[in-house]
């Protein structure tokens, strides 16, 4: 693994590299940039694929609370350090939400969209409130009651059992007041919808059906609000993160997105 001190951070990244066009992968709330091995493992014969940890989590961490458009600068000030112009900016959920950030603060370098299971909008006030639920419990509460709101959180983004149980122990791991600051961005993003006439680069949506984090027809108002947007992949069956669960679907998908540029 590699690192980069960018915005008065450390950023842990990987970087396949390669003179193919670049890819650029966020992750989710409470993921890592391992959640795309999948992707990076089928798509690096073509193209130069970059995934890194985001602020609060993986190997990057936050010196204070943050925004998702400070994210979405420590993603571009990535790309200044690996010296790269611009990318196709792939995220999923949290990694969405930057990506968009990043596409209207400087589109001239946010080649295309990938969205996977995002949104623009913001989350009723019942989610919220459960967040705000969630993040007390790591603050406050015990490690046995901190492990069944793991347990919960496993079924939300990943919805599959056993993949559950291997990324447990990785939250288990988390240091809390990093997390509970990660968590703060999440709750208090700004609604963007009334912005999305200003991204004008091409897009292509992924989207698991039964993902209950970010319902399906809030992505598809999503792109429905979009100019150049190029297609949407339902994915019967997936949860919050179908491209851990349903790899070959998404990463052909992908392929076909990119190839089409």
């Amino acid at each position: 693994m590699a690192t980069a001190a960018v915005n008065g951070i450390e950023i842990n990244y990987r970087d396949t590299g390669g003179d193919g066009p670049v890819v650029l992968f966020s992750h989710g709330f409470m993921m890592n940039h391992t959640m795309f091995d999948a992707q990076l493992e089928a798509l690096a014969s073509d193209y130069r694929c970059v995934a890194w940890d985001e602020r609060g989590f993986g190997g990057t961490r936050a010196p204070g609370p943050f925004t998702y458009w400070d994210s979405a600068n420590d993603a571009l000030a990535l790309l200044d350090h690996l010296g790269i112009e611009s990318a196709v900016f792939t995220g999923m959920s949290q990694g969405g939400f930057l990506s968009m950030r990043a596409a209207l603060t400087t589109p001239e370098r946010v080649r295309a969209l990938v969205l996977i299971d995002s949104t623009a909008d913001l989350d009723d006030p019942e989610t919220i409130e459960g967040y705000r639920g969630m993040l007390h419990v790591f603050e406050h509460s015990d490690a046995d009651k901190q492990s069944e709101v793991f347990a919960i959180t496993a079924g939300l983004i990943l919805g599959d059992e056993a993949l559950g149980n291997e990324w447990i122990p990785v939250w288990e791991a988390l240091d809390r007041q990093q997390l509970i600051w990660a968590g703060g961005a999440l709750i208090s993003r700004d609604d963007i919808m009334d912005r999305l006439h200003e991204i004008t680069c091409p897009v292509f949506t992924v989207h698991g059906t039964d993902d209950v984090a970010i319902t399906i027809d809030r992505a598809r108002s999503l792109a429905a609000t979009l100019s150049d947007h190029r297609g949407f992949l339902e994915v019967p069956g997936a949860a919050h993160a179908p491209n851990m669960t349903h790899p070959d679907e998404v990463n052909a998908a992908i392929r076909e997105f990119l190839q089409s540029l």
